[in-house]
């Protein structure tokens, strides 16, 4: 799959509403804008639609910031606030007016619901159809809107780069709103302004707003200004198909971080292989991703999010990781002191390569902080039998002759004591993992009695023997 021809001057856009946390497919409309941008030696630009002062929050605001932040994928320069634009906004409606190509619409909300109500007894889609579309007879002190003239005879055609051609019959675009009545912009109106005044030459965005783009494209085509391309991605899908929602694992990204201990390049990893991919590959690094990226080879179809996946791609990249910044990574979970993360860090290697994510790297690691007696799990308490304690016993006595604490030397210790009373390692092992973690999975046993120290050791197995627990 050989890359796309450069396009000079590319600006893309991520344009999120700060009324809730930074979603999962918004996650990757801002990764599918940015690799775009990168990939062409553009700009990625962040704008924030922030216009519904009611729901608009800084909070939800902070939490965007620092998710793009968290990801890499932070836009380049300051954010725009879209609500410090809205004289903008304004004078675009009034300038559409000087031409003719809006108008004072007076249609008061009594009128505009009786005639919905008339099409939905009529079994007809309602469209407007205002009598002030070609009126200037302004009655005096009345409030009223302004509201675009849309083409009413042909068809709209948008050259999707995800979606392929997409027509739409002119006359199903009403005369929809551009200035409220209170002279606020509306949503339509602003989003045209803005991408127009930032320059955005592509507009790679969720296929929701599909039928967005033909409206949009009749303020732009009014005003006689460039045309973005546009790209609409499908959206993501639960694992079954149905819309994604949170029983399907649809948080926060805040929450994939805090919540699921997934690390920053898996999720990037994981959201862009959501609807593109490159051959078969799996694992594709940053570097990878801006190179290869096109949204020429983002699917038609929705994709499906498989949080089982996403864990099982996070524990490649937990493996991969360096050890010193997992134990950073896990230590808040531990509530550990910086004496013990120098233990934690040692004890990574072990640790990591049974983990999918920071929680599972945390829990592994609890053994090593426990406090005497340990806390032992039911599964693990079952193996400390009458016999198995004997058996720990023997151990204990194996060990407290070895005076050079290493792998090796604990291990050819143990084993001795196995083949002397014919025993399989596992009738050994098995009962000290319990005694030594308080559970029945752990790194390797002798790598745990070496993380533990001689001390510390000895004295957890002489707890069990005793039944101190």
């Amino acid at each position: 799959m050989g890359a796309s021809p450069k396009i000079e001057g590319v600006v893309t856009r991520f344009a999120p509403s700060p009324t809730g946390y930074l979603h999962i497919g918004g996650a990757r409309t801002a990764l599918f804008n940015y690799l775009f941008a990168r990939h062409h030696g553009g700009k990625y630009l962040l704008r924030i639609e922030d216009t519904d002062k009611v729901r608009s929050t800084k909070e939800a605001i902070d939490a965007i910031l620092d998710g793009l932040s968290w990801l890499g994928i932070e836009g380049d320069g300051e954010p725009y606030f879209q609500s410090q634009f809205e004289k903008r906004h304004a004078e675009v409606a009034h300038q559409l007016l000087e031409k003719g190509a809006a108008y004072r619409c007076y249609l008061t909300s009594a009128e505009l619901a009786e005639r919905r109500e008339r099409a939905q007894a009529d079994r007809r889609p309602f469209r407007i159809e205002s009598e002030w579309r070609d009126r200037n007879d302004w009655p005096e002190g009345e409030p009223f809107v302004v509201r675009i003239k849309a083409p009413r005879e042909g068809e709209t055609v948008i050259d999707d780069l995800v979606q392929g051609k997409v027509t739409v019959a002119n006359a199903e675009i009403d005369d929809f709103v551009l200035l409220r009545s209170d002279g606020t912009p509306t949503y339509m109106l602003a989003v045209v302004v803005d991408d127009h005044d930032m320059g955005v030459t592509h507009v790679i965005r969720g296929d929701d707003h599909l039928n967005n783009a033909f409206r949009q494209l009749a303020i732009i085509r009014a005003m006689g200004w460039p045309e973005p391309a546009y790209a609409h991605v499908p959206l993501i899908h639960g694992h079954d198909g149905a819309k994604l929602s949170k029983r399907h694992g649809a948080l926060g990204v805040d929450s994939y971080r805090d919540e699921l201990g997934i690390l920053p390049e898996a999720l990037f990893n994981y959201l862009l292989r959501l609807g593109w991919g490159h051959g078969d590959d799996e694992i594709i690094s940053r570097d990878q991703a801006v190179e290869w990226f096109d949204v020429n080879h983002v699917g038609k179809s929705p994709s499906r999010f498989d949080l089982k996946k996403l864990e099982n791609l996070n524990g490649h990249y937990i493996r991969e990781a360096d050890d010193a910044r997992l134990a950073t990574l896990a230590s808040p979970k531990l509530g550990l002191s910086y004496e013990d993360l120098s233990l934690l860090i040692q004890a990574m290697p072990e640790l990591k390569a049974r983990a999918h994510n920071l929680n599972e790297l945390a829990e592994g690691a609890a053994f090593l902080f426990a406090s005497r007696p340990i806390s032992v799990e039911e599964k693990a308490a079952a193996l400390l039998t009458v016999e198995s304690r004997e058996h720990l016993r023997l151990a204990h006595q194996a060990l407290s002759e070895v005076s050079e604490w290493t792998h090796d030397s604990t291990d050819a210790a143990v084993r001795k004591v196995a083949e002397e009373h014919e025993l399989k390692l596992g009738k050994l092992a098995q009962p000290l993992r319990a005694a030594l973690t308080g559970k029945t999975t752990s790194p390797g046993i002798f790598d745990v009695l070496v993380l533990l120290g001689r001390d510390e050791s000895l004295a957890r197995i002489a707890d069990q023997i005793s039944g101190a627990h």
